[in-house]
């Protein structure tokens, strides 16, 4: 053991969190000592370390509980991950802030009502071959019926669809093993038609069911359409599974009150919880799934509840199709092995664990061999005769996961603390740990799918007491760790969970998730598509349609554009926003102050916020991730203003004070500026007259723009030299500033006729160097480097000469910026701009076709 521990301590030093001084003085026994540690703590900590940068072997999906979210951490470190946001908004990803993310939220709203929270439950892989696959996860809400779809390739949700005959559930979301459909079961029974009915109606109108969601894989969709419900009777259904192997086809789904008792403690009857558990047995529902989809497609077999089919429990039992079979009281899970052979049942109120074997229950049905039916003609199977055996496990047997290893099973004792380690096939127990405390659900590695990998458990206590520091009356609940790869179970990690109550994880091999690190330009998260609104660089405009402004724009280290937008007061706003990034984790943050909206727009994605800027003022909005040595820059102003008011000029009140002196100086000052704006105007003008633009009819409509605006300079530059004229020097710089913006807007239009002019007449591009233009415009290049002129970057016109060998330096310097930073030249670029050029993770190939689309500039540079 010694030699053990000396081994260890590399991966054990950092964990124990002491400073180098201390281990430069220390050895292991000491730091032992020193925090009371034992060898089986220090190798427990060996057994869950990860030095930095190395990944976990699982990931595990844990429910949120009333926090409506999706916890993600790795095993064996124990590391979270992130949050997902699915029935609850969730700021971080702007989950319920932008308006993309707001349609899937809405998505779950209940007969018109807004539903902002959730209480998640069982999460589950879409399977194949009864095998996980990490394409999609489903989780269910038991508060209101409703299954989430989220797109594991981006970890983000993407569907909603609400129960439309169900007032709680909490058999959901269980999986058939080619995902042919999604299970959710009711809980607590209501009238399906949504109607009040007394309680003295319960037998009669109350009704659980189990609806089977079609999941459409090569849309990533439930199809709502395509999916049906089975009516059940109004026993409180619990957990389900699919069966799969020999029990293909069939699911089980368990209940408790089989007693069907109303409670009534207000009126002096004895509560639920006593009424509930009088009954030695309760039911476990048996159901071929795949007769009741036939039976789905004969309207005689259905009716339809809220545009919904529901197939009656007469047409079921008719069509053989639905059975029941006692199973231990007041039971909680149910769990079909991994070679489908056999369905494990934990009763809360026994002792035993009950093991069912599918092929006697078959017999059974092929021989229509029951004991009997239920008051609702459901036929009963013999307990005894379908029970491959029961095992006395200790108090409050609740969930169960499988091994690896052939027949062998664990089960979680809610009332007695402990994980059980037992033998399925033989029916004997084979080890037992401690959990602290009251453990619910537990796992093992993909230990509900046909393959479990084994290794690791995990304990999903619902009480933690004294495990960690204490933070107020409401405690963490706690996930605790289990070695189960060797004889003995040992515990060897304590997580507290601070995000509601999970009830169930589920975990999947890392190597099997494949989620993309950025995505294609422009796309739109929730849908998968490109967004209606892509946004390049260059492109960055404002649209105003009525009282409806919509603002184009893009982020890019490290500026928004537009920086300034003004907008009246009641217009409704959109801020349509892409990431031009290409490089993994740069992502940006987008928020206006005081208006309720924030988005999260990862490298390639588009957004869309809207808001109506219902006050008046100047709000700033930035980039709320901090993405840059010049984060703090990335930010600009919305101008919402009154168009009822008329505005007093803080120009004029300066005017107004102004010596003779100083206005005579404003007075040359505006006048220069002008003249500087109408030289770059006619020299734009001479580049237009002197390539004829008129003979091309779109830049000859945006001359015709740009030269009404100029028409309207006359007239007010008139005005400005009559008033200087007069002596009025106020009168004649408050004109000049008219002229002034009318140049500016002059201009503006002027500028894109030229470029839209030096575009036709430029040679025409070979396929690379479109290809090339593509590539730069979807990276965000000119984000920075705008074509014929310094801007937040060096003008590239010319940079092909700029540089001995130079195709290869720029292709080597877009390949890997960094590897350049050092050289002289791109040193003193660095210090000018006061930015470093990031590695936008180009392909080669992209790199090339940049390169041809340079040498296309330097070909027709004069016309940049």
């Amino acid at each position: 053991m010694q030699r053990l521990l000396k081994q260890s301590l590399v991966v054990t030093a950092s964990l124990l969190a002491l400073g180098t001084a201390s281990l430069a003085s220390s050895d292991l026994q000491t730091i032992m000592k020193e925090r009371k540690l034992t060898e089986k703590d220090v190798l427990a900590a060996a057994k869950t370390y990860q030095p930095s940068g190395r990944k976990d072997e699982f990931v595990v999906f844990s429910s949120g509980g009333q926090s409506g979210q999706i916890l993600v951490y790795g095993v064996p470190s124990m590391r979270i991950y992130k949050y997902i946001g699915v029935f609850t908004p969730e700021p971080w990803q702007g989950y319920g802030f932008d308006d993309d993310s707001k349609k899937v939220l809405r998505q779950g709203d209940i007969r018109g009502r807004e539903i902002n929270w959730g209480d998640t439950h069982h999460p589950n892989f879409s399977e194949k071959n009864g095998e996980y696959v990490g394409d999609y996860l489903f989780i269910n809400d038991k508060a209101n019926p409703r299954i989430a779809v989220v797109n594991l390739h981006d970890f983000e949700t993407t569907q909603i669809v609400v129960n439309p005959i169900m007032k709680s559930e909490h058999g959901g979301s269980f999986v058939t093993p080619n995902t042919e459909y999604v299970i959710e079961a009711s809980q607590y029974a209501a009238p399906l038609d949504h109607q009040y009915h007394p309680i003295e109606e319960y037998e009669a109108v109350f009704r659980g069911a189990v609806t089977l969601w079609k999941f459409d894989y090569a849309k990533g969709k439930i199809d709502e359409k395509a999916s049906f419900s089975l009516e059940f009777p109004p026993y409180m259904q619990d957990l389900s599974d699919a069966g799969k192997g020999e029990s293909f086809g069939w699911a089980f789904t368990n209940s408790f009150n089989s007693e069907m008792y109303t409670g009534g403690i207000e009126k002096g009857l004895p509560p639920f919880e006593a009424g509930m558990s009088r009954n030695d047995t309760d039911y476990m529902h048996v159901y071929n799934w795949q007769m009741l989809e036939k039976l789905a497609q004969d309207p005689k077999n259905y009716k339809i509840y809220h545009g919904h089919r529901v197939i009656s429990i007469e047409a079921a039992v008719k069509a053989g199709a639905l059975f029941l079979i006692p199973e231990p009281k007041s039971p909680h899970g149910v769990d079909v092995s991994p070679d489908g052979r056999y369905i494990v049942v934990g009763g809360k109120l026994d002792t035993h664990a009950s093991v069912y074997d599918f092929r006697k229950i078959k017999q059974l049905i092929d021989k229509k061999e029951f004991i009997g039916a239920d008051p609702y003609g459901i036929p009963i199977l013999d307990m005894k005769k379908t029970l491959h055996g029961q095992v006395e496990l200790g108090l409050g047997p609740l969930h169960h996961t499988y091994d690896a290893q052939d027949g062998i099973i664990y089960t979680s004792l809610y009332v007695d603390s402990q994980i059980v380690k037992w033998d399925y096939k033989n029916l004997k127990v084979l080890d037992r740990v401690n959990v602290h405390y009251n453990i619910g659900h537990l796992d093992s590695m993909e230990g509900k799918s046909a393959k479990p990998k084994g290794k690791y458990a995990l304990a999903l206590d619902k009480l933690s007491i004294d495990r960690f520091n204490p933070v107020g009356p409401l405690h963490p609940q706690n996930h605790q760790l289990i070695d189960i790869g060797g004889p003995k179970m040992e515990l060897i990690y304590d997580l507290p969970i601070p995000l509601g109550e999970p009830h169930d994880v589920i975990s999947i091999a890392a190597d099997k998730l494949k989620p993309q690190v950025t995505y294609p330009m422009g796309t739109n998260s929730r849908t998968g598509k490109q967004h209606e609104a892509m946004t390049l660089a260059g492109q960055e405009r404002v649209e105003r349609k009525g009282n409806e402004v919509k603002i184009y724009g893009t982020l890019i280290r490290s500026h928004i554009n537009p920086e300034h937008v003004t907008v009246n007061k009641g217009d409704k706003v959109t801020f349509y926003l892409t990431n031009l990034e290409r490089a993994q984790d740069e992502t940006h943050g987008f928020a206006v102050s005081g208006y309720n909206v924030h988005a999260s727009v990862e490298p390639g994605k588009t957004v869309a916020v809207t808001f109506t800027a219902d006050e008046e003022g100047v709000f700033p909005y930035y980039c709320t991730e901090f993405c840059s040595a010049l984060h703090l820059e990335m930010m600009g102003y919305l101008y919402v203003k009154d168009p009822k008011k008329k505005y007093e000029s803080v120009k004029e009140l300066k005017l107004q004070k102004m010596s003779k002196e100083q206005l005579e100086s404003e007075y040359k000052k505006v006048i220069a500026t002008n003249k500087a704006t109408d030289d770059v105007i006619q020299s734009v003008v001479k580049f237009l007259k002197d390539k004829n633009y008129a003979k091309y009819p779109k830049v000859k409509s945006l001359v015709e723009d740009a030269l009404d605006q100029y028409g309207k300079i006359g007239e007010v530059k008139a005005k400005a030299d009559e008033s200087y004229n007069k002596g009025d020097v106020n009168g004649a710089i408050l004109w000049e500033y008219q002229v002034w913006q009318y140049m500016v807007k002059t201009a503006d239009v002027g500028l894109r006729a030229k470029n839209n002019l030096a575009k036709e007449l430029a040679t025409p591009m070979k396929p690379a160097a479109q290809k090339g233009e593509e590539a730069y415009l979807k990276g965000g290049c000119n984000g920075c480097h705008v074509i014929g002129q310094v801007s937040s970057g060096p003008d590239l016109t010319g940079v092909l000469s700029r540089h001995e060998n130079a195709e290869k330096w720029v292709f080597d310097f877009i390949k890997n910026p960094a590897s350049k930073y050092e050289e002289d030249y791109v040193k003193t670029m660095i210090n000018y701009f006061n930015l470093r050029m990031p590695n936008q993770h180009m392909n080669d190939q992209e790199i090339k076709d940049i390169i041809e689309y340079l040498k296309w500039i330097d070909e027709n540079a004069g016309l940049f």
